[in-house]
């Protein structure tokens, strides 16, 4: 069975209506997200930007902090700073790099997360609650989007970064 021209251009509309959805969508999750970090970071008294590298260093870490300054797009002097404030707050701490001990890098200090992820913890319960309305199949389909999302959104970031 072949499709008709006019199927075909209510198709390509309809795609691309559903297509814009998700990016709106995305948008507004990425502001609701940055709202709640905000949220959180002030609870800390944690500046944004200190809230971001954080997390930063609790996913890749043990890390460098030049590394860092990269994946954060943010200057060495401004790094140092930041990273000061993390250290003085006992949110990180500063090692030698086992490998090169002329180097530094930055871990995380684990006996802080319970505090963080008790502010967490609504919207996790929220999370789980949404989720449950999902087979297992769908929830793989979803976690698989929102990979590729991510990885789009850190290829954008390099491409900026690199201007």
């Amino acid at each position: 069975m072949t499709s008709t021209k006019a199927e075909d251009a209510d198709a390509n509309r309809s795609r691309r209506r559903s297509s814009t959805a998700i990016k709106e969508s995305l948008r507004e999750l990425s502001l609701q997200l940055s709202l709640l970090n905000h949220q959180i970071s002030a609870h800390f008294d944690l500046r944004d930007t200190d809230f971001d590298c954080l997390d930063l260093v609790k996913r890749h870490g043990p890390i460098s902090p030049s590394a860092l300054a990269r994946r954060a797009g943010l200057h060495a002097a401004t790094m140092t700073g930041v990273l000061d404030r993390l250290e003085k707050g006992g949110w990180i701490v500063r090692e030698r790099n086992p490998a090169d001990r002329r180097a530094v890098v930055l871990r995380a200090r684990r006996e802080r997360n319970p505090k963080l992820f008790g502010l967490y913890s609504g919207m996790n319960t929220s999370m789980d609650k949404l989720l449950t309305q999902y087979t297992v199949k769908e929830l793989e389909r979803i976690a698989d989007f929102l990979r590729h999302t991510a990885d789009a959104g850190r290829t954008a970031t390099d491409d900026l970064a690199a201007r």
